[in-house]
This record gives structure tokens, C-alpha cells and sequence, in this order.
């Protein structure tokens, strides 16, 4: 028999690929070929054998996709049918087998089964197409959409005929049970729009009819249908030995965390008309009624149609669009873009910047024009342009840049089948990323992907261009005399300010020369110049009247003002990022304040491509400190350096170029690094007086945060000082010579001295010693023997936790090494399980009595918070819980690998999802705020920035995911830990 080659597959070649190894993927031929054998796939291992291109591509693809090749391996049935049903025959199959299932499902539990089979072969062969070049973008999006709406409209007709069995309904065709059921589902953002990414969440708003002919009893129809849509989302949502189907997600429902999951019409309506919010009339226009009663759906969304496609543009419509708007300046950068880390989803010049710009128009031109209401992204650019909104070019540049950018979004989830959106950090990562997109090299797609950003950014900042300088007629501003002008009181109250006398005053205080910064005669003129984009600037922050008086607190302690006022005029998109800093994060606000200097970082053009890493960060502080030798003038660069390097570090937080790990990392390097250069320093000072210890070593192990590479701006630094010496050694060969546990501790003092002090340029870090052996019982340096004394014979439980984040930073490298090592050993000796859950469950208990949170927004000490997370993570290291033998001491990277015997997979990816959403917000938090959050007295550039990271559409919606995020994470912890439950 003639060995087939699967030229049937696809109705024509396939695209070539080329692998990112290619010894290992000739091992996944090999493996696949074995697979298919042992799996009665006998076609696809004759062809995994031979020679063919297919072969080839396969075992590239096998190579470049974990998810494919593992999907293939469980099921290689998966592809040898495609030796009898071509690729798009089969999966038109697999959609009309899903649909059929709620007829043929015997219980939830063989349903769940059949649909996670049904979209496990699904997303395979999607993902197959879309390597080999079979699919197009278009069609992918297209595909994926579809298998989400047959997946729920199996489930909702699988539940609605089960409830009718049950006497809880009356169907008037059990044959087509959701016609006439009053169960409204409808789908929103990229499902509604039928543009849904490879593993994407899927957004689902829920409704009822009290009056439908199916309902029984109107009264029971809000509990029953609040069961029916829970069961809904555990069919779709929760994870099985065969995976899940997708991951489901309510919170755009109205007032989510107040209302329950089905939401009677009347209600939703009445809501939306009274109280509906702009950002929900933008997310309405992708709502689709995909399942359950279509009919009683479509009537719902016309019945919504005026409140989303308002006729007349009156003053309401026009504020909901500026609010939209101010939401987007929140985020937008300056400078260039990164491409290693950037999140092709939010970050500049991203999907949801595409998005956003289709969306506003329709906002502004849908009302009067049907034919701008539709849902889809680029067919909305294209009816935009007919109509003369946007120019062709617009609409060309943004059609295309999208599907560019939709693709990467798909490589980058086709990897692991993993809702990401960041692009990796790493070579390898970029290569293969790279390489799934057939790209030549990294370089290559490097340069294609930021080309691809300026191209939208730049579109996208054309639209969304600040309001014309106020000289055009819009109001007078004129500051001369001592008397206000009441024209011009009138115009600052009109754009923004609350005490538009005050802001008069503080203005002529400026041009009257009273500052240094507009001493000269030409920088008065270049303020006068700028003061109307600049009073613009302010006046579209939330606290405009605040913003502008940190700003008068920033020019107040400027040496000379034309190079700044020069510099804003010709950059608006700085004023903008200045006006910002100084509306919504008073902490980076006050270092602008204290350190003008600060403010030059902001000039450097690589300050947002540059990813803040150790080696840069190195390469900076060497050339910053220079040639400084003196022991004080070295202290006080380190300072100077630390403070300028958080500011900048925050920036990038802020403005999006980097996301909350990557800060903490950057946070975490900078402390190594500077810490370790005051030890140095220290280290040779000291000596000049009491000598060196022979053999003396010195070694400083990072704790807690900075052990975790989890700093935030405003952190303390846990640490240990270790030291070694030689055995025999009597004191120190200085002209004053001390023993060597006395010159150690000295010397430890002498360091924490050098780094707490206040000094006139700061401090460099608050430092806590107290989780060294014995705590603030024992001395402040320990030798490295008695330190793993301690931790083998007497240490608590607690300490080994706490261990199980340490990290030798800085110091001797031999003891650095040798630290390390001991560590691992320690952390990896037998322990008891019981005993360590029941000490951590004790522990967890004192802190909550002791240091009960604030309030649900204290996501550190919250029941479900951080501290639970971490409780977890700590735990399962110690008792041998996690994959993998590389240590770690990462929280998420820990919970991100804890075993299938600790947890089962959906647990382990809601507590890392739990931490990302704590630790983003602790770090957003703690960049912008010197205290605690207020959420009734939050500055709205601050809320924006929280949205902006959380991908949220408001402040309730935000709290609401809060307090349910946390409430999971509480019902994780009581289920590992509090009863040592394996499950």
C-alpha cells in the first residue's frame, strides 16, 4: 500500500516552518510517530516516519507549540482522521457534534467531558490551520468564535432541557428547548464581535424573561435561572482530568457586585437607562445574543439601542466620549516602545488601542448612522472611512496592523494554550515567537512589531489630540494685574479647576518672576507661551487644582526653568505625563518636588524601550558613580542614583511600558545593586581603621520581598549578613584590630548606618534584620556556620518559610555560592507536612487577629490576599509540592508549579491569577500613593491607571473582581491548608 503523505489534509501544501531546534524536533517526529502506533493511528505514524514536507511541519510545529505537540501525543486520532476529513470538513463536523450533544449527553458530567473533547481536537487543528498558513487571521478568529457559541448553546440547551424534565419549566418545543425559554445569553467584547483569540476568556452578560411562555412561576424564574447560569459556568469553566472548555467571566453584567448572575430584563433595563456608565454603551456595541431565547436576546438589545446609539450629540454623549478619552491619555507613553515584555493587548500602540479608536466613533457617528453600529473591528474601519470619519490611510494602516497584532496575539497563546499577552523577555522565547510567525529572524520581527505599534499610536494620538489652544477662541486667560479677570476665572472653571482664584494667583506668581526657574525674562516668555497647553494639561486630570499646586511645589525648586518650559512646548505628549504624575501619583509627584533632577531621566529617549534589567541597571550606576572614592560623596551617589532609578522605574509602571513583575524585578535589581555598592563602600572604609579578617568573607542574603524579586517603590529590605573567616583567626590585622564577631557586627552597623540614615540626600533603604537567626535576640551579623546550625536544629517553622523566599545578593561570590547551596540543602531536608501546615495555619491566624486589613482594598493582609498566597506557595515549598527541581524564590513562579498532588490545575491557576491581580495593584498602589488607598477619594487618573492594568471597565467593576478574587483565594487556602487537604 502506497504511504500517504496527508496531501488531503488541507486542499493544498503547507506552509514550511522552520523549528526553533532541530534535534528536538526530530525527537517529536519520533515521539509522534511512536504515539500514533501505540495509539491505532497507523496512517499518521507511516507518515510521521517517512520523509514527507507534512511530516516535517508537524514535528517543526510540535516543536514551537508545547500545546499542539502534547495535544497530538494524548490523541493522535486527533489528526489521523484527517486522512479521511480534510481540516475545514472535520471541524465543521466537530461543531455540528458539539451542538448535538445536549440531546445526547447522559448527565453534566459525560456533557462536560464530551464538550472539553470536543474543543481540545477543536483547538488542535485550529491551531494547525493557523501554522500552516490553511487559515488566515480572519478565519481563525471566525473558527474559534464559532466553537465558543456552539459550546454554550450545547450547555444552555442541555440545562434548559433538564430543567423542563424537572417540572422547573414548560418549553414550547422541548425539540428546540431555547426558543421561547427567556434565558438571554449574550456575548460580549471579542466573543459578541466573533473575533475571539486563541485561549481567550469568554465574556458572557446573562438575562431572563419573568414573562417568557416557558416560566412557570415569574416569582422562582430570578433563583432558578441564577442556578441554571452558575451550572453554565461550571460546565464551561471549571477544569477536569480533559481540561476545560473556556473560561467564563460575568463582571460585565450591571452593578456586578451587588446583583446576581441572571438579571431579570426589566431590571437590566432600567439600569442602563438610569444608570448606565459610558464605558458600558461601549462595551453594548459587541453584545450578541449567541444562545439560549435569540429572539427575546435581539428584542433586549433593541430595546437597549437608544441608550448605546444616542441621535443627538448633546452635551451627556460629548462628556461620556471626553471621559473615554481621558481614560486613554492615562496610558499613553512617550518615547519608543520595547518589544521584549510589551503586552500586544494593552501596551502602546496595541489591540485595545484599535479597539478603542473604532469604538469612540461609533459613539460619535452611530446614533445617526446605522450602518457604523456593527461589531466587528476592521469592517467598522471600513464603513468609518465610507462615511469620511477616518481617512483611507487610517483605515488601511489599522485594518492591517490589527490582524498583524492578532496574530502575534495567537503565537503567543498557541505556545502553551495560556491566556497571555506579554511578549517573552528571553531569546528563545522571541526566536520562537519569531519563527511561529515565519519571520527570518528575531531582528526581523522586532522590527516589523514596533513599526506596527508607531503606526497605531500614531493614528490613534491623531485622534484622540488634546482640544485646540485656547488663543482659537474657546476663553480668555490673562493673568497681568492683582485683579482677577472675570472672563478668565469663568475659563478655568469651564476647563477643569475648582478655585479658579487660587490658580490665577499661583499663576501670576510665575510671570511676575518670584522663582528662580522664571527669573530671566526669556523663560517668563516661554511660560507665558505654554501656560494654555499647560492649564489644558491639568485641567483633564480628575484633581486639577491639586495637580497644578504640585507642579507650582516642582517649579519652586527648579534652578533655571527655559530648558523645561522649551522642552514641553515642543513635547506634549511629556506635559501630558507630567500633568499625570501630578494628578494621580503624589508619591512620584514628591520625588519630582524634592529631586527636579529626576526629571532629566525623563529625557533619555531609550527610557521606555530599554527594559530596566540588572545589566542595565549595573551599566547606569557604574558610570553614575564614577570616579566618587570619598566613603561619604560614594553614599550619597548611591542615593542620589536609587531615588532617580525608582522614579524612572515607576514612570514605566505608569505609563504601561513595563507591568507589575517586571517592576518588582526592576525594583528588587536596583536594590542588589545599590546595597551591594554601599557594602562595598563600607567594606573599605571600615577596613582603613580595624583591617581585614584573614579569610573574611562577607555575604548578604535578601528576605521577603527582595528575596522574592517582589519590591515595590515604597518597600523595606529584609536581610541577613553572613560571614566566614578563616578557623583560626584571633582579630582583624588593622591598627585598631577586633575579633571577629565584633568586627562583623560593627561592620554590619556601620552598613546599616550607611544605607538607613537620614541624610540631605535621603536615605537609601529602610533595613529590617529581623529575620536573621534569633531574630533581634541575636547578633545583627551571623556566621555562616552557626547559621546553618540554627536553620538545620532550631529554627521555627515560620523561618524556614521565610527562608523559602532567601536570596544571596550581594557580597563574597564564593560565599554567595556556598549560601545558595546551603539554602537548597536546608529547604530540602525531610519535614514534617502535618506539622508545617499546622504551624503556617497558626501563624496565619495570629496575623489576622493582630493586623486585621483595613479593608477589602488591603489585598497584603485580606483574607484570600497576599499574605494567603504566599502562606501557600511557602508551604508547598517545604514540603516537596512543586514541579520541578530548580528552586525558586518567586511566589507566583512557585504557585505557577505547584504539583497535581497538592492542588488540581484550576486551583493552581486561580491563585496565580489572584497574585497577579494583588501584586499589580499593590505595585501600581505603592508607585503612586504615599499612604494607604482611599477607594471614596481615589484621584481619577489613579483609577484609570488600576483599569488600565486590570483590563476593568470601572471602579466597581474593579472592587467587585477584588472582593471575589480574594474570597476564592480564602476558599484555596481553607482547602490546602487549614485541613491539609489534598485534592
Amino acid at each position: 500500500m502506497k504511504q500517504e503523505d496527508g496531501s488531503s489534509w488541507f486542499g493544498r501544501p503547507v506552509g514550511a516552518l522552520q523549528p526553533l531546534d532541530r534535534d528536538a524536533a526530530e525527537d517529536i517526529r519520533a515521539d509522534l510517530a511512536e504515539a500514533a502506533e501505540e495509539g491505532e493511528a497507523p496512517r499518521l505514524a507511516g507518515l510521521m516516519s517517512g520523509g514527507a514536507p507534512l511530516a516535517a511541519f508537524l514535528a517543526a510545529a510540535g516543536n514551537l507549540s508545547p500545546f499542539l505537540r502534547d495535544a497530538v501525543r494524548r490523541r493522535p486520532v486527533i489528526l489521523e482522521r484527517l486522512f479521511e476529513t480534510p481540516l475545514d470538513d472535520r471541524l465543521a463536523e466537530l461543531l455540528a457534534e458539539i451542538a448535538a450533544l445536549a440531546g445526547k449527553a447522559h448527565g453534566e458530567g459525560e456533557l462536560m467531558e464530551a464538550l472539553r473533547r470536543a474543543k481540545g481536537e477543536a483547538h488542535a487543528l485550529m491551531a494547525l490551520g493557523s501554522l500552516g498558513g490553511i487559515h488566515d487571521t480572519q478565519t481563525t478568529v471566525r473558527l474559534l468564535s464559532s466553537l465558543a457559541d456552539a459550546c454554550i448553546g450545547a450547555a444552555v440547551d442541555f440545562l434548559l432541557s433538564e430543567a423542563c424534565e424537572a417540572g422547573k419549566l414548560s418549553l414550547p418545543d422541548p425539540a428546540r428547548p431555547a426558543e421561547g425559554s427567556g434565558w438571554i445569553v449574550l456575548g460580549m467584547g471579542k466573543l459578541g464581535a466573533a473575533e475571539l483569540n486563541f485561549s481567550s476568556d469568554i465574556d458572557l452578560i446573562v438575562f431572563f424573561d419573568p414573562e417568557a411562555a416557558a416560566i412557570k412561576d415569574p416569582f422562582e424564574a430570578g433563583d432558578l435561572f441564577v442556578r441554571l447560569t452558575r451550572r453554565l459556568v461550571r460546565i464551561l469553566n471549571e477544569r477536569t482530568a480533559h481540561g476545560y472548555v473556556f473560561r467564563t467571566d460575568l463582571r460585565l453584567r450591571p452593578d456586578p457586585g451587588s446583583t446576581p448572575l441572571a438579571i431579570p430584563v426589566e431590571a437590566a433595563l432600567h439600569y442602563y437607562e438610569s444608570r448606565g456608565q459610558n464605558w458600558e454603551r461601549a462595551a453594548m456595541i459587541k453584545a450578541r445574543a449567541l444562545a439560549g431565547d435569540i429572539a427575546a436576546g435581539n428584542a433586549f438589545l433593541k430595546e437597549l439601542r437608544p441608550y448605546v446609539w444616542r441621535k443627538y450629540m448633546d452635551f451627556a454623549a460629548i462628556a461620556d466620549v471626553h471621559s473615554i478619552k481621558r481614560q486613554i491619555h492615562a496610558h499613553k507613553g512617550h518615547g519608543d516602545v520595547a518589544v521584549r515584555g510589551h503586552n500586544v493587548k494593552l501596551g502602546r500602540g496595541g489591540i485595545r488601542e484599535i479597539e478603542f479608536f473604532v469604538q469612540t466613533q461609533q459613539l460619535i457617528a452611530g446614533g445617526r448612522f446605522e450602518e457604523l453600529r456593527g461589531r466587528e473591528t476592521v469592517a467598522m474601519l471600513a464603513k468609518l472611512a465610507e462615511r469620511g470619519w477616518i481617512t483611507d490611510e487610517a483605515r488601511d494602516a489599522l485594518s492591517a496592523q490589527y490582524w498583524f497584532l492578532r496574530d502575534v496575539e495567537h503565537a503567543l497563546q498557541m505556545v502553551a494554550d495560556e491566556q497571555t499577552h506579554v511578549l517573552p523577555e528571553d531569546d528563545e522565547g522571541l526566536e520562537r515567537i519569531a519563527r511561529m510567525l515565519r519571520f527570518a529572524s528575531v531582528d526581523a520581527f522586532a522590527d516589523a512589531f514596533k513599526t506596527s505599534l508607531q503606526l497605531v499610536e500614531g493614528h490613534y494620538a491623531a485622534l484622540f489630540e488634546t482640544a485646540p489652544q485656547l488663543s482659537s477662541g474657546v476663553g480668555n486667560l490673562v493673568f497681568t494685574g492683582d485683579v482677577d479677570d472675570p472672563d478668565t476665572m469663568r475659563t478655568l472653571a469651564e476647563m477643569g479647576f475648582e478655585r479658579p482664584s487660587d490658580i490665577a494667583r499661583i499663576i501670576r506668581t510665575w510671570h511676575f518672576g518670584r522663582y528662580r526657574a522664571t527669573q530671566s525674562a526669556e523663560a517668563r516668555e516661554r511660560l507665558t507661551e505654554l501656560t494654555p497647553a499647560l492649564l489644558q494639561a491639568f485641567g483633564q486630570t480628575d484633581r486639577a487644582d491639586e495637580a497644578l499646586l504640585r507642579f507650582d511645589e516642582f517649579l519652586k525648586g527648579l534652578p533655571a526653568g527655559i530648558q523645561l518650559f522649551s522642552l514641553l512646548q515642543t513635547n506634549p505628549k511629556l506635559l501630558r505625563l507630567i500633568a499625570n504624575i501630578m494628578g494621580s501619583a503624589p508619591r512620584l509627584a514628591a520625588t519630582i518636588t524634592r529631586r527636579a533632577h529626576v526629571f532629566d531621566g525623563l529625557l533619555d529617549p531609550g527610557l521606555m524601550s530599554e527594559l530596566p534589567n540588572k545589566a542595565y541597571l549595573s551599566a547606569r550606576l557604574e558610570a553614575f558613580l564614577g570616579a566618587a572614592t570619598l566613603h561619604e560623596e560614594v553614599l550619597d551617589r548611591l542615593r542620589i542614583f536609587a531615588d532617580e532609578q525608582k522614579f524612572l522605574i515607576g514612570i514605566r509602571l505608569l505609563t504601561g511600558a513595563i507591568d507589575a513583575t517586571r517592576a518588582g524585578k526592576a525594583f528588587s535589581d536596583l536594590a542588589d545593586l545599590t546595597i551591594g555598592a554601599a557594602l562595598e563602600a563600607v567594606i573599605e572604609e571600615f577596613s582603613r581603621r580595624h583591617g581585614r579578617v584573614a579569610g573574611g568573607r562577607v555575604c548578604i542574603v535578601g528576605m521577603g520581598k527582595l528575596g522574592s524579586r517582589e519590591l515595590t517603590a515604597g518597600s523595606d529590605v529584609d536581610l541577613i549578613l553572613l560571614y566566614d573567616h578563616d578557623a583560626d583567626v584571633e582579630q582583624s590585622d588593622g591598627e585598631k584590630g577586633l575579633d571577629p564577631a565584633l568586627y562583623f557586627a560593627r561592620l554590619t552597623q556601620r552598613l546599616i548606618a550607611a544605607v538607613s540614615a537620614p541624610t540631605a540626600e535621603g536615605t537609601l533603604y529602610e533595613l529590617d534584620l529581623r529575620l536573621r537567626p534569633s531574630g533581634n535576640k541575636g547578633p545583627v551579623a551571623t556566621h555562616i556556620e552557626a547559621f546553618r546550625k540554627y536553620q538545620r536544629d532550631q529554627a521555627w517553622t515560620w523561618e524556614h518559610m521565610a527562608l523559602t523566599r532567601a536570596r544571596a545578593v550581594a557580597g563574597d561570590t564564593s560565599l554567595l555560592a556556598e549560601v545558595e547551596a546551603d539554602i537548597a540543602q536546608i529547604l530540602a531536608l525531610p519535614s514534617d507536612s502535618s506539622k508545617i501546615v499546622k504551624d503556617a495555619c497558626e501563624m496565619r491566624n495570629l496575623i489576622e487577629e493582630e493586623k486585621p486589613p483595613r479593608d477589602e482594598w488591603d489585598v497584603k493582609l485580606v483574607p484570600g490576599g497576599l499574605i494567603d498566597l504566599e502562606f501557600i506557595a511557602q508551604v508547598a515549598t517545604l514540603t516537596g509540592a512543586l514541579e520541578g527541581d530548580e528552586r525558586t524564590t518567586s511566589t507566583v513562579a512557585a504557585l505557577a508549579r505547584l504539583s497535581s498532588d497538592f492542588c488540581d490545575a484550576q486551583t493552581r491557576d486561580e491563585l496565580v491569577e489572584a497574585h497577579d491581580l494583588f501584586f499589580g495593584l499593590t505595585q501600581l498602589l505603592r508607585v503612586c500613593l504615599t499612604g494607604p488607598f482611599e477607594p471614596e477619594d481615589v484621584p481619577e487618573g489613579l483609577s484609570d491607571l488600576l483599569l488600565r492594568a486590570t483590563d476593568l471597565p470601572e471602579m466597581a467593576v474593579l472592587r467587585a473582581h477584588v472582593i471575589e478574587t480574594s474570597k476564592r483565594g480564602r476558599a484555596h487556602f481553607d482547602k490546602l491548608l487549614r485541613h491539609d487537604v489534598r485534592v
